[in-house]
């Protein structure tokens, strides 16, 4: 710590340059932020999915229905504690731009599947005996400014009802929080009896199902008796994790980790170029100096040390600026208006950010500081 006045006036010797090298490491963690937030946003889903959960679809296709009837069915199965359904609604708010998901279920079935959805008693209960009632998540409730006792317009693409209309209308009853902080809120759910008897065609039907398991150590066996039990029906399955279901459904537009990965290795690669140029015409500029340090008693090793402290300050300044703008710009909400529902930063990717900007430090300066390390004091002395 003794050194630090000496390491900072030597970052303020070219304050334009350090002020662009600094800029550059800034963008470069801004962008590290709002990637990892996108990754959790995408792929979130499936490290919050419950292990005692299997996801029951069509063996052709998701967008392939179920018959209603399969639930009793699966409930006979050993070690299926319960079954229920849900199916996409795909409808929309006023604008085509208002998307977010919406699903019938059958209201107790589905709160008793997802324990991790908080909905206050009397709005459960108003949910239970409203036909029209809906409960939405905090984060879709904020984004329209929805509030209970409000009757919202869905317009649907898919479900016309019987009277040849596309337009439903429904009561929102509830609007439940997440346990935890990893828990989609920008969901709306609905009747499926109300949903059933109002659509024209598909009576009967449901998109997919959850099953709970007693025991999450025997899932992988009871998805096979699952399948099993359907096999050679006209509408087959496949039964998997909810995890594994999740995870197939966000790769659908890409392997969301190795796209940020290759993307950040480009910057951060950038970047390192950028930064040991810096620090390489810094120890350039600075060889007489650091060879009449060496004169005065200065060791080779505090040489080094000088020049790789300085670099790591530098890029720690950046780092610890692009994250906090970052954090600032994430904490602001889903810049897409919805469309992310898990848009945060998590904690963890935060120290994996402080981490990359003290080894983003030590490897632009270890090269300079081992040149520094080696310069030889009547070398040095001869070039001033």
């Amino acid at each position: 710590m003794k050194f630090l006045h000496l390491i900072w006036s030597n970052l303020k010797r070219k304050k334009l340059r350090t002020v662009l090298t600094l800029l550059s490491i800034v963008v470069a963690f801004i962008l590290f932020g709002l990637l990892c937030a996108i990754r959790q946003a995408l792929s979130g889903g499936v490290s919050m999915a419950g292990q005692n959960r299997l996801v029951t679809r069509h063996k052709i296709s998701i967008i392939q229905s179920l018959p209603e009837s399969y639930k009793l069915r699966m409930e006979r199965i050993p070690g299926v504690a319960l079954a229920t359904h849900e199916s996409w609604f795909g409808g929309v708010y006023q604008d085509s731009k208002n998307f977010f998901p919406q699903m019938p279920v059958v209201p107790e079935e589905y709160l008793a599947m997802y324990p991790e959805y908080l909905l206050a008693p009397e709005q459960k209960e108003a949910w239970l005996t409203t036909r029209t009632g809906a409960i939405v998540g905090r984060k879709t409730a904020e984004r329209f400014q929805w509030k209970i006792g409000d009757r919202i317009p869905l317009q649907s693409s898919i479900w016309p009802k019987a009277d040849g209309s596309h337009l439903w209308e429904l009561d929102i009853v509830g609007i439940y929080d997440g346990r935890d902080k990893g828990t989609d809120t920008s969901l709306l759910f609905f009747h499926y009896d109300y949903f059933d008897e109002a659509r024209v065609w598909n009576k009967g039907q449901v998109g997919w199902y959850m099953v709970q398991v007693n025991d999450p150590s025997q899932a992988a066996e009871i998805a096979k008796l699952v399948d099993q039990e359907f096999e050679n029906s006209a509408a087959e399955t496949k039964t998997e994790p909810e995890g594994a279901f999740l995870q197939a459904w966000a790769k659908q537009i890409g392997d969301i980790t190795l796209i940020t990965a290759t993307i950040l290795s480009a910057v951060f690669f950038t970047i390192l170029l950028v930064s040991g140029n810096t620090m390489s015409q810094a120890v350039r500029e600075r060889t007489g100096e650091l060879g009449a340090l060496k004169a005065m008693g200065f060791t080779s090793a505090q040489v080094l040390g000088l020049v790789l402290a300085e670099s790591c300050l530098l890029a720690l300044l950046g780092g610890g600026l692009g994250i906090g703008l970052a954090w600032l710009l994430i904490a602001r909400g889903d810049p897409t208006g919805g469309m992310l529902p898990l848009f945060f930063f998590p904690k963890g990717d935060v120290l994996i950010g402080v981490a990359l900007s003290a080894a983003l430090g030590v490897l632009a300066g270890i090269f300079p500081a081992l040149q520094a390390m080696r310069l030889r004091v009547a070398d040095a002395l001869r070039r001033m």
